[in-house]
Formats: C-alpha cells, structure tokens, sequence
C-alpha cells in the first residue's frame, strides 16, 4: 500500500510592519525582512500533525524567489519530510489564477497527494483566492477556513468546522481536497535560524518553468494586472494626554468634538461611492450581474444597486443572481433576477458549477459577489472554471475610459489601494461589505424570476451552521468599542454605559477573539476585518501593527491604556492615559 502525502502550500511575505510596494505595483522584498505567512505557519503545522498520526509523507511547496527557500527549511524543521521550490523569473507577475495553474501542474507532477492544505489567505495581498481557485483546477472539493479537522485517511474523508462571517459551520467530505486553515487550527509552526540551516539541501527540490511545460506562465498567464495605485495612509498626530482621570476626559471629549467625531453627519472613513463615472456606452446587449446571499440582506442590496450603476454607466443591464431564495424587491435599475434553487445537500461548490455554467453561457460583462467567506470560495471556482480575472476584496469599482472594470482593492494593511484591471471577457471582483453606496429603501422593483436548479454531487455536505452573530453589524458600524485584554470578559458589561450613549458595536483584538470572549467575527486588524467607523474607542488593546492596521481607515480614534508606551498611542487622534475603570465612567458620563 502507498504511504499517505500530504503537502502544505506555503507562501513568504514581508513583515507586517515592512509591506510596501514597488513602482511597478509588485511587493517590494529586497532590503525587507521575509517570513513564512502566518496562516501557512497553520498549514505546515497541522500537516506535520496528520502525518504522524497517520504515518504519511509531508511534502511542503512554495512558489517564490530564491529566497523563499528559507520557508521550506523553516517547514522541514518544524517535521515536514521534503520541500519544492517552484522558482523562475518568468513567473514574475503571477496573479492568483496563475499561481493556482502553476501550482496545480506542479502538485500534479508531485503525485499521489491525498491532502493539500492552504493558509486562509496571505497578509500581503489577503485574497484567500489561491485555495479555492486550486481546487477548482484539480477537480476536488474544497472547504475551509477550517479551525477543526478530522481526517481518515484510510476511508478518504474529512468532517471539519470552517469558520464564516456570522458563526461557523460543521462539514463532511472526500478526500483529496484542498483546505484551507484557520488562524485557530493549530499553534504555527516556527523554527529558529540556526535549525533552518541545520536542513540539508538534499531535502529541497527546486523546479522551474521549463520542468512544468509549456506556459503561458506568469504575467503572461495572468488575466488582472496592477494598475495606479493611491496612498490611503492616515496621518494622524496623536494628543496623549496627561493629568488624572477626569481632567484627560474632559479635554479628550473636547478634542474629539472639535475633529467632528461626535458628528453623527459625518462621512465615515471608507466613503461610499454616490456618483456615477463618465458614461461609457459598451452595447453589446450584455450585462452587469450581482452574485447575492440572501442571509446578508444590506449586502445583497449593495450588490444590487452597484451592478445597476455599474450597468447604467456602461448602457448595459443588471441581473441579481440570488444564492438560494428570491429577494422580492430589487433596487430600481436591475432588470432580471434569477434564483439558484439548490437540493438541501448542495455545497458550495455545487453552487459554483452552476453559475460557471450560467456564465458560460451568457457571458455577462462583469460579475461582482460579496466579500464573504461563502462568496470568496465561489467567485474564485468560477474564476478558475472559466479563466476569468478576479479581484478580490475591493472598495471601490469604476468604468475605465475604455469600458473595462477597474476595481480598487486595498493592500499592505489598508494603507494603499491598487487599481486592478482584468483582459478577460467576463471581469470579476468581490466587494469588501460595507464599502459601497447603498441608498434607503428603493422602490419596490419586481423583475421576471428565473429559476435555475442546482444539483448536490455530495462531495462536500453541510452537516450544520450555527450563527453566533451579525455578520454585518460590525463592517457598517459608525461608531466601534475596541476591547483588549486588558479587559475581563466578566467586566464588559460595564462599558455598557459607553457603547449605548455612542451607539457603538463592539470589537476586540485577536487575543480576545483566541480566548472566545467575544466571537471571531467581532476581530479586527490584519487577521480579522478592516473596520472605517466615525469613532474607534480602543480600551486595554496594546495596539501593535497588525491590530491597528484594521481601524486605520477609522475617521478619528480615541485610546485608553494605563502604559503611555503603547503602541495604540501611536496609531491614534487621541489618548487617555489611565485606567479604564476610571476613565470610561466619566467618559460615558461627559458624552451623556
């Protein structure tokens, strides 16, 4: 009988605090620190687990400058058997498609895998698109961000619990597939230089182009391209105050009164696009279509009204495309819907086959699906199924002067947008929920429904999905209550007070969210969501990069700590040094 393989796609990328871009909008590495991405540190660990438990090969894989090597030596210390470093130039410019076709003609020369884990997403670009779309080209099911795994090896199938945007949920399916790992999978695996180089070069398999065949490969291979990119950088000039309690209160409520956050009327951080772009008129009698889940009804209506802006700049129509149920009313301008009516077993991915169908064979000008958990794994199959461009986690979308989509994605913590552009004929972009316009109640609009049928192939099956929250309540919030651990779960009902007079939802950093005081949904920084509230209150969070790059976008934000040397000083418009316990009853009270 042949040993189980399992590989771990692993991927290297600057350090959070060192993410900058180069002029030809790539990710500038020379002179910068490099480390393996802290969700494939998840992969490697959880694939050394599996394998000796059930006495399998591990074969970790990378695709990357020479340089990215270090991750393979990293990998193989921490137990992985062997590493592949699939390097050549001509992959410079790989999107995310190109990658996955590259990475899939490689695991297909590898062999014999019964398992591919993936990190949830990179830090540096956090599409989470490369997964999905891998497993799209090697035809097996895919499920993930998985924070529970159960593998049997000998049966060939894997039940999990993936974590989505309002909660989690518990699936079973065959193996092999590919999964991607969650920030609480396992501990990540980390090794120190010295046991790095104590790996043998022999245990590394380098494999360039030429070895995978004929191309096209790289830039050449990739239907998006990196366009301008503009700075969203916030500079900020901290007020750290001093004195006691009471006094900081008193001048931090009058410095955030005088900067307007107390203003319900004004515009948050990340502002809504209202105005139409130049008319482009395309014809061709195509159109502009929304991929919506029903379950998120403020997105689905952003959605909605965004293909049909889209769709009346370019002299197109706009058709909503329902995951499940029929929405009723549509916003005014969306001239078709048509509703996947699935069996109760269908996945994800049965979800994702009919629509490339539906794709194929209408070929619409541009798709556009929500940001979430659910659209991200669906928008990047139907990508991969019909070699589409897909950008994902955008901001913002215009019409170019030449009719094609330009989607803004943000990069490097928030602190840029791209500008990114697909050549294919169908343009495809997922949208960060909350960031597009979405008007109040539309008049009732009531287009022809069309009913397509979706068939489960039993590959995946959802055994059940627990909400734990509201998916969206966070990403729309105007105003955000930040807790660290310097705040006890038991204690959070005395900032109850605060968060009722501000209107205010709650978040916390990661630690929190680890410790399951507050659910994962409600993190925020580099590993969580990006929030852009009127007012973020931070209280008790340290601060560090990869927590406050998440609130960068936030209009002003004020900190309560007790060590004037945090790090959140630096990242905010205001600061109260002092206890919360004393600060935040008189905080409440001053805004009362």
């Amino acid at each position: 009988m042949t040993a189980a393989r399992i590989a771990a796609l692993v991927k290297q990328v600057p350090r959070f605090e060192e993410m900058t871009l180069g002029p030809d909008g790539r990710v500038r590495r020379d002179g910068v620190e490099l480390e393996l991405n802290p969700y494939c540190r998840r992969a490697v660990a959880e694939a050394v687990e599996l394998a000796t438990d059930a006495d399998a090969e591990v074969v970790v894989v990378t695709m990357g400058p020479p340089s990215a090597e270090d991750c393979l030596r990293e990998a193989i210390a921490c137990g992985a058997d062997r590493g592949v470093l699939l390097s050549d130039g001509v992959f410079a410019g790989s999107d995310t498609l190109a990658t996955a076709t590259a990475l899939t003609r490689l695991l297909h020369q590898i062999g014999d895998l019964d398992l591919v884990l993936v990190g949830k997403n990179s830090v540096d670009s956090d599409t989470g698109q490369v997964g999905p779309e891998l497993a799209e080209l090697l035809g097996w099911p895919f499920a993930g961000p998985v924070r529970e795994l159960d593998i049997d090896l000998m049966a060939a199938t894997f039940a999990a619990v993936c974590e989505t945007d309002d909660g989690h949920r518990r699936i079973e399916g065959e193996l092999p597939a590919v999964l991607s790992c969650a920030e609480r999978l396992t501990a990540p695996a980390k090794a120190f230089p010295d046991e790095r180089a104590a790996v043998s070069a022999d245990r590394i398999w380098t494999v360039t182009a030429a070895d995978l065949g004929d191309g096209p490969w790289g830039a050449a291979a990739s239907p998006t391209s990196v366009g301008a990119t503009r700075s969203l950088a916030v500079e900020r000039d901290p007020l750290v105050l001093t004195g006691d309690a009471a006094s900081q209160v008193e001048s931090a409520v009058g410095a955030l009164a005088r900067r307007g956050a107390l203003d319900a009327a004004v515009t948050d951080g990340f502002a809504p696009r209202t105005a139409d772009v130049d008319h482009v008129d395309v014809g061709g009698g195509r159109e502009v279509w929304a991929l919506v889940d029903p379950t998120r009804p403020r997105l689905a209506h952003e959605l909605g009204q965004e293909a049909a802006r889209l769709a009346r700049v370019l002299g197109l129509g706009a058709r909503v495309v329902s995951l499940g149920a029929d929405l009723g009313a549509v916003p005014s301008g969306v001239g078709a819907v048509t509703v996947l009516d699935a069996d109760p077993v269908a996945s994800d991915e049965d979800y994702a086959a009919a629509i490339s169908q539906l794709v194929a064979d209408a070929c619409p000008w541009g798709v556009i699906a929500p940001s979430t958990a659910r659209g991200r794994e669906i928008a990047s199959r139907v990508a991969a199924a019909g070699g589409h461009g897909l950008t994902g986690d955008a901001v913002e979308l215009d019409v170019g002067a030449d009719g094609r989509l330009v989607a803004w994605k943000p990069a490097f913590g928030g602190s840029l947008v791209a500008a990114i552009t697909s050549s294919s004929s169908v343009q495809m972009a997922t949208v960060r929920p909350g960031v597009l316009a979405a008007d109040g109640p539309v008049a009732a609009s009531f287009p022809a429904v069309q009913t397509v049928g979706v068939a489960g192939s039993g590959r995946v099956r959802v055994v059940a999905h627990t909400v734990e929250d509201d998916g969206e309540a966070l990403t729309l919030a105007h105003v955000v209550v930040c807790v660290g651990v310097g705040v006890d779960p038991d204690e959070y009902g005395e900032l109850d007070r605060l968060v009722k007079v501000l209107g205010a939802e709650l978040g916390a950093t990661r630690k929190v969210t680890d410790r399951g005081w507050l659910p994962r949904s409600r993190q925020i920084g580099i590993t969580g969501i990006a929030v852009a509230p009127r007012l973020l209150v931070s209280i008790g969070a340290s601060g560090k990069f990869n927590h406050s790059s998440g609130f960068r976008a936030a209009g002003s934000v004020l900190a309560i700590n007790t060590d004037a040397a945090a790090p959140v000083f630096g990242y905010c418009d205001v600061g109260i040094v002092a206890d919360w316990h004393d600060a935040v009853p008189l905080l409440a009270r001053a805004l009362e």
